[in-house]
């Protein structure tokens, strides 16, 4: 059963109130760790701003919200909740468990903020630092350059800008599915380059992104 945890927290943290709180899903009990997600997602928040604001002296407030975006997301909190093996001492309800819930990304990265929550309710803000730091320092040593954190139509923007072209349009081409369930083509058009790119997602702004990636590709090789 999961011994990371206890290696780096202890087994008497484990066997406290509020770390049992921090992994109780709502489909488990009426008391869940909703309100300490909340808590623990303020607390990361000005831990990793505090630490990037410290390590990147010379970055631009744009290029350290990149950053803190690219490192506190639901993708990289999941993957150190997986890391922590979270999963394990999960108490979901039975419809959770059965549908792999101790797996899902959301759940795992709800469940690694609580346990922040929990840390700091335990043992305070020190504390909690530590520990958070200690889960991000291969990341937070591993930074990616500010343009690889732009996203494809800024990108694309800013290199046509840059030599003087037409600036890209951008349209909608179809929509397809159900309102719950629709899916998105979008073109990006570059007049002057004679460039034409689709995209297909499942929203308007992430189909307008690929287009704009593609339309990035073609630019830049030419």
């Amino acid at each position: 059963m999961a011994t990371k945890l206890k290696t780096l927290l202890g087994k008497e943290f484990l066997d406290s109130s509020h770390f049992n709180l921090a992994m109780t899903h709502r489909s488990a009990s009426s008391k869940h760790n909703e309100r300490m997600e909340f808590l623990g997602d303020s607390i990361l928040g000005v831990i990793i701003s505090e630490a990037l604001y410290q390590q990147m002296p010379g970055a631009s407030e744009g290029y350290l919200s990149r950053l803190r975006a690219s490192l506190v997301n639901e993708d990289v909190l999941s993957e150190i909740g997986a890391e922590l093996q979270l999963g394990d001492h999960l108490k979901l309800g039975s419809g959770e468990l059965k549908s792999g819930g101790f797996r899902r990304k959301s759940t795992l990265a709800d469940a690694f903020e609580a346990l922040i929550a929990s840390v700091y309710l335990e043992r305070g803000i020190e504390a909690s630092k530590d520990f958070v730091l200690q889960m991000f320092r291969s990341r937070l040593k591993n930074l990616p350059e500010e343009d690889e954190l732009k996203d494809p139509k800024s990108r694309l923007q800013e290199f046509l800008q840059s030599r003087g072209l037409d600036l890209p349009e951008y349209s909608l081409i179809s929509t397809t599915g159900d309102a719950h369930r629709q899916t998105f083509t979008t073109e990006c058009k570059i007049e002057s380059l004679k460039i034409k790119t689709e995209g297909v997602a499942t929203s308007r702004r992430k189909a307008e992104q690929l287009s704009a990636a593609s339309a990035y590709k073609q630019v830049t090789s030419k």
